[in-house]
């Protein structure tokens, strides 16, 4: 990116940190506390991305190069300091800087607050997205929503989650920019009515009862050593009048300010609890008002360099990430029906030859359907949009399958069924040019059994790309260590081209690699070993398993049957005080919804065991268990180098795809898992004889379920399980109270949905093998060699790809720079007629 020497960099780095000090944050450095100094730090190196940024958008709008639009609810992006230095090549520059300042560089990026804009892995997936786009220099816009306060901060009080408020801007937020020129106005409730236009066409006009504002904040997403910058682009909702004087001079001061503050509760928090009806509607306006701004951007951006929508989908390429943003489907035909006065089926087309939609589920309850009256009240013409919509796809339908009466209530966009329902799932499916699952189960299972007559409907629509995580994040930043042995030893091509990987295995006989194989994640253990005595005064054995499972908590994940492996082991323990075992140490970590009461008694469950077990003089250093508060992102920095043995135990059929287990194995765990998800994909790639495989397949499943499953049966037959599940419901755990897990036994002893009873022994037995095998030192080594050098097609970089040439239809933008660096003494201008076309996307 530059041609100046080395000092003048370090030169000029110093400077800015200082300048940025003082000046954006009117502090010397005397007075500086350790949030101004990250500020500089951070604005310094925002600086250095601005005009790879500027020269992106330039270049993507001068060439017309196709867009792809990445709508998603959640966009988990983790702390952007570390991962923008890395990609940027200027980590080495920065830390050579800071430390010429008195400053210590890890110490301002342990500082950095992690932007709360996700749950789980459909936000990291979003991330990881961002990054590939960039890196394999695509040029896209990831579409989200900036929450005020994001998912909630977790604390454990007395073993029970408790959320706190996540202030995730209260530091500031470095990264973004806000462009309030860009604003958009969202309509919610209303009517509609109808006119004819001045050629006696029949139209529909909405008049909302409310507008809002979307106001975007754009972060720059840079690519790996590329010239590449996307954009990150969050709308922030706000009032159209935030302070009404009439009122306030009447005395109705709340008055004065209900605008603002109905207003801006649309984007005030990731997923409201949605258990009570005004937690619906506003979750029905979030995913709207995200979806209606981004439409009406992309087609702001469009007519700056077209005349009319007619090519639309050749200047972008949308994908809906899950159904939240599936509203699109209504969105872009009433923008292109009622504001830009396309016929219905011009619109059709531009709409279905634009939308693309990931489904990330199997789970019915998660496939999102709204209840009419609500959406009716909420989007009035979005409601008739839709019946139109529905009503000449099912005669489509009917002309395919005549009589078919069950396959038409299947297929319908409107559930009929009781209560009547839009199905989100549905509206997606019919609106949309491709649907795609995240994994080869998954995919399979939605041609077979979710999306079953879509399949039939339209053949080869539903297609698979496995889920993939950017090696950038989850290896360079995350594991240093093992990055570098792994760079001296094939080249540093891999973080780009991950499949060169495969060459680690021509190192496997090499006694000096192994063993510094082996010295890394040792290291790494005993970092983490030493963050636990710091939180809990806790000694863990660095040489003990570390046996990991960190994932949002449900039931379906079964972090209880992992459980109920712990007290196995622990009766054997009393049972047998001279057991020689392989000492574990066991780590929990993720976050119940507020709402999932059965989940939260799931943390309350680890957290109780660990109690007893940490504290019992017979246990020594045999076993330990560690929850970890507020899992996220910039812990998972420290828990995937660590981990020994990575715990994917999902009942199978029930994961889309899982990108935990990934990370897990890039970084050298083996993987104890059942045929779930993408885990069915990582055995095939890593070999059966490097995974540690249990329990029922899906087949096996539904056969056992369909045939009238009996789990007390398999409680009474197994001795083992009988004592683990007597001990826990006796008391013992609980300080005598044998009510407090009862609703988690009863469930299991009476209906065991997820057949944690079923595939117990299996699970046990598979235990032991892990255990066997860890005593052989050189055995696990080769195996978790083995894992790694074969994970280069578990890269998001090879998922884009596949998107961008079976769905997306775009190709590579390499950008190439108009300048290296700006002037130290202001901003370079290049007046034109068209400069704003040039700047604001």
């Amino acid at each position: 990116m530059t041609t100046e020497n080395h000092q003048e960099r370090i030169r000029k780095i110093k400077r800015a940190f200082a300048y940025n000090l003082f000046y954006r944050q009117g502090v010397s450095t005397g007075a500086a506390s350790l949030n101004d100094y990250f500020l500089a730090v951070a604005y310094t190196l925002r600086d250095r991305m601005q005009h790879l940024f500027v020269n992106s958008v330039e270049a993507v709008m001068e060439k017309e190069s196709k867009i792809v639009s990445y709508l998603s609810a959640e966009f988990l992006m983790g702390p952007h300091l570390h991962n923008n230095l890395v990609n940027l090549g200027l980590y080495e520059d920065f830390d050579e800087a800071a430390a010429a300042c008195g400053l210590d560089l890890q110490d301002l990026i342990d500082h950095e607050e992690e932007p709360g804009l996700g749950n789980g892995g459909l936000g990291r997936l979003a991330a990881c997205y961002l990054d590939s786009l960039a890196t394999l220099q695509i040029p896209a816009i990831g579409y989200g929503i900036r929450y005020e306060y994001g998912i909630f901060d977790q604390e454990i009080e007395n073993g029970w989650q408790k959320e706190k408020s996540d202030q995730w801007l209260k530091p500031g937020n470095p990264w973004e920019i806000k462009k309030s020129d860009l604003a958009c106005d969202v309509g919610f409730g209303g009517h509609t009515e109808i006119y004819h236009d001045n050629q006696s066409l029949r139209r529909v006009r909405w008049i909302p009862s409310r507008c809002i504002t979307g106001i975007p904040y754009d972060t720059p997403v840079p690519g790996y050593r590329v010239n590449n910058v996307n954009c990150l682009r969050l709308w922030s909702a706000q009032a159209h009048s935030s302070f009404d004087f009439a009122d306030f001079n009447t005395g109705d001061y709340y008055g004065a300010v209900e605008e603002k503050i109905n207003a801006e509760t649309i984007t005030k928090v990731l997923y409201p609890n949605d258990e009570q009806s005004e937690g619906k509607k506003l979750r029905l306006e979030q995913q709207f008002f995200f979806t209606s701004c981004s439409l009406q951007d992309m087609i702001r951006i469009h007519l700056l360099i077209e005349d009319n929508l007619d090519n639309f989908f050749d200047n972008f390429a949308i994908q809906l990430n899950d159904t939240h943003p599936a509203i699109a489907v209504a969105e872009l035909m009433r923008l292109l029906v009622d504001k830009h006065f396309y016929g219905w089926d011009h619109a059709w087309k531009i709409t279905t030859k634009t939308l693309c939609y990931t489904n990330h589920t199997l789970l019915p309850e998660a496939m999102e359907k709204w209840d009419l009256s609500l959406f009716g009240a909420t989007l009035p013409r979005h409601l008739e949009i839709i019946f139109e919509i529905n009503q000449r796809f099912l005669d489509q339908v009917r002309l395919k399958y005549p009589g078919d009466i069950g396959r038409l209530q299947r297929m319908s966009i409107i559930d009929e069924t009781g209560s009547r329902y839009v199905r989100m799932a549905n509206l997606a499916c019919v609106g949309t040019k491709a649907i795609n699952g995240v994994a080869a189960m998954h995919t399979a299972l939605l041609r077979k059994h979710t999306l079953a007559d879509f399949h039939a409907m339209f053949p080869g629509k539903i297609r698979n790309i496995t889920n993939g995580v950017t090696p950038r994040r989850w290896m360079a930043v995350s594991n240093p260590r093992l990055t570098a042995l792994i760079t001296e030893a094939i080249g540093e091509g891999w973080l780009t081209r991950l499949d060169e990987l495969s060459a680690l295995e021509d190192l496997l006989d090499d006694a000096n690699f192994r063993e510094a194989w082996q010295q890394i994640k040792l290291l790494n253990k005993q970092d983490f070993a030493r963050r636990i005595k710091c939180e809990t005064g806790q000694i863990i054995n660095p040489q003990a398993l570390f046996d990991v499972q960190v994932k949002r908590i449900h039931e379906y994940k079964r972090q209880h049957l992992n459980v109920l492996h712990i007290i196995t082991l622990y009766n054997r323990i009393k049972n047998n005080r001279d057991l020689d075992m392989v000492p574990r140490l066991f780590v929990f970590g993720g976050k119940a919804a507020p709402g999932y009461y059965m989940a939260k008694r799931m943390i309350k469950l680890i957290n109780s065991v660990a109690e007893v077990i940490n504290n019992d003089p017979d246990v020594r250093d045999l076993l330990k268990i560690y929850y970890i508060p507020n899992y996220n992102v910039k812990i998972g920095h420290h828990v995937y180098p660590m981990t020994d043995l990575s715990e994917q135990i999902s009942q199978a059929g029930k994961e889309a795809s899982g990108t935990g287990n990934m990370k897990f194995s890039m970084n050298g765990a083996l993987t104890i898992g059942t045929l779930d998800g993408a885990n069915v994909e990582i055995r095939e790639a890593v070999g059966a004889d490097n995974f540690f495989l249990f329990g029922l397949n899906v087949d096996e499943v539904m056969e056992l379920q369909n045939n009238g499953y009996s789990p007390h049966n398999l409680y009474q037959g197994n001795e083992e399980l009988k004592a683990a599940i007597d001990l826990l419901a006796s008391g013992y755990f609980s300080h005598g109270d044998c009510e407090l897990f009862r609703p988690l036994i009863d469930t299991l002893l009476n209906h065991d949905h997820f057949t944690l009873f079923a595939d117990y022994q299996q699970y046990i037995d598979c235990q032991q093998r892990v255990s066997t095998t860890y005593f052989d030192k050189d055995l696990w080594t080769t195996m978790t060699i083995k894992n790694v050098a074969r994970m280069g097609r578990f890269s998001s970089d090879r998922s884009i790809d596949e998107y961008s040439r079976k769905i997306w239809n775009v190709d590579p933008f390499p950008v190439q720079l108009k300048w290296q660096n700006l002037p130290e003494d202001g901003l370079l201008f290049n007046p034109r007629k068209n400069q704003r076309k040039c700047y604001d996307h």
